[in-house]
């Protein structure tokens, strides 16, 4: 009951965002797990009001998408990104002939003239670092005090000279880890964070998927938590196109009906954990499509199907599509659109967030106090998602 109540009011706070309906929401919805350890900063900062971010990040592969004056919507811009080699330093070439294309791009000059006109409208600059090989994860952690070295000696010279004023550091390690290896992975981190102390770059991110904050995953929540200044929590992919049915990419409610798992009780149990200004949402801005045989939601996936759908492909079928049967979930608050490929005979099924994913979810992190929200990616959206951002920030 007190879940129906909650979905209806910050759907409600989307057209009336009234302080009093936010006041009550923070004080009264939150919910305390005997078994958890509530951290004392937590308690002391549940009730104060923060600047709220707007992280957007911008992949190397979506330059020539992203041609958008962003400073409307964003406070920081994050490029991504550099990738780490085994032994912590920036990986340059994928083969003795290929340059590793983040650092290719980086280096080329193709964003100077991104980055002056971001630092001309006081959008704070970042860079975001990349591990997602297990086995690449597991060598660099072997070794965590000098690797952490290796990676901040290499980095801190090209944050000066760029002007990125913080890190991204995203290790994607994509299955449980033991007890040993978590805590490598935490010395890693706070040699890192050290490290660029010591260099005068204050700003320290650690990415998290929802699935880390209640598994034993490589990442412990709660002691890196204590060592970064954010914690973005990767709200997507909670369906991806190797999924066995289609669902939705980052679901706000729906965890054991739509999705194994869902936004709410992600940050509701990083809440538990850490300050709520310490917590920055990852909203994505693309869907993905499948195909199926059958027309309904949520239907077996034919296999090998998955590819991303960006807001704006989606867009594009909308306005041309006839026969195409748009939905929405009130759930996930995400859309789903379904047509039929008459050459085929399959189904096509989009899951896609929108302009109201975007306003229910930004409602969702005021009500929280959450420290901000970040956009995966752009170049992905489509026309009208981005809208909400505009009240949503505090300047």
């Amino acid at each position: 009951m007190i879940k129906k109540v909650l979905k209806a009011l910050i759907v409600l706070a989307g057209f009336t965002a009234g302080f009093s309906l936010i006041y009550l929401l923070k004080t009264y919805f939150q919910p305390i797990n005997p078994t958890t350890t509530v951290s004392k900063s937590a308690i002391e900062n549940k009730n104060k009001i923060f600047k709220k971010e707007i992280i957007g990040f911008l992949p190397y592969w979506l330059i020539n998408k992203a041609k958008d004056d962003y400073s409307k919507y964003i406070t920081d811009l994050t490029y991504f990104g550099l990738t780490l080699d085994t032994d912590g330093t920036i990986l340059k070439l994928t083969n003795p002939r290929e340059n590793e294309p983040g650092w290719y791009t980086l280096k080329s000059g193709k964003l100077n003239n991104v980055f002056d006109f971001y630092k001309k409208k006081k959008i704070a600059l970042s860079l975001l670092i990349f591990a997602g090989s297990n086995k690449l994860i597991e060598t660099l952690i072997e070794d965590p005090v000098q690797n952490s070295k290796n990676m901040v000696n290499d980095l801190v010279p090209i944050l000066q000279e760029y002007g990125f004023s913080g890190l991204n550091l995203d290790i994607e390690y994509t299955k449980e880890a033991s007890n040993e290896a978590r805590a490598r992975f935490t010395e890693f981190a706070t040699g890192v964070k050290n490290g660029l102390k010591e260099n005068g770059v204050n700003s320290l991110t650690i990415d998290v998927t929802g699935y880390d904050i209640v598994k034993n995953n490589l990442i412990n929540i709660k002691e890196v938590s204590e060592i970064a200044d954010r914690i973005l929590i990767m709200a997507y992919d909670f369906h991806f196109p190797g999924s066995f049915v289609t669902g939705p990419i980052g679901p706000l409610w729906g965890a054991g009906s739509i999705a194994e798992y869902d936004t709410e009780t992600a940050v509701r149990e990083a809440l538990r954990i850490m300050p709520s200004e310490k917590i920055i949402l990852g909203l994505p801005l693309y869907g993905y499509e499948w195909e199926t045989i059958g027309r309904e939601p949520r239907f077996a996936v034919i296999p090998n199907t998955g590819v991303l759908a960006s807001g704006r492909r989606v867009e594009e079928i909308i306005n041309s599509c006839q026969g195409c049967t748009r939905q929405s979930d009130t759930d996930a608050q995400e859309s789903y659109l379904i047509y039929k490929n008459d050459k085929t005979g399959t189904y096509h099924q989009i899951f896609y967030p929108d302009r109201q994913s975007t306003l229910a979810k930004t409602n969702f992190a005021k009500i929280r106090n959450l420290g901000g929200v970040a956009l995966w990616a752009l170049g992905y959206e489509d026309s009208t998602i981005l809208d909400p951002l505009k009240d949503y920030s505090i300047k």
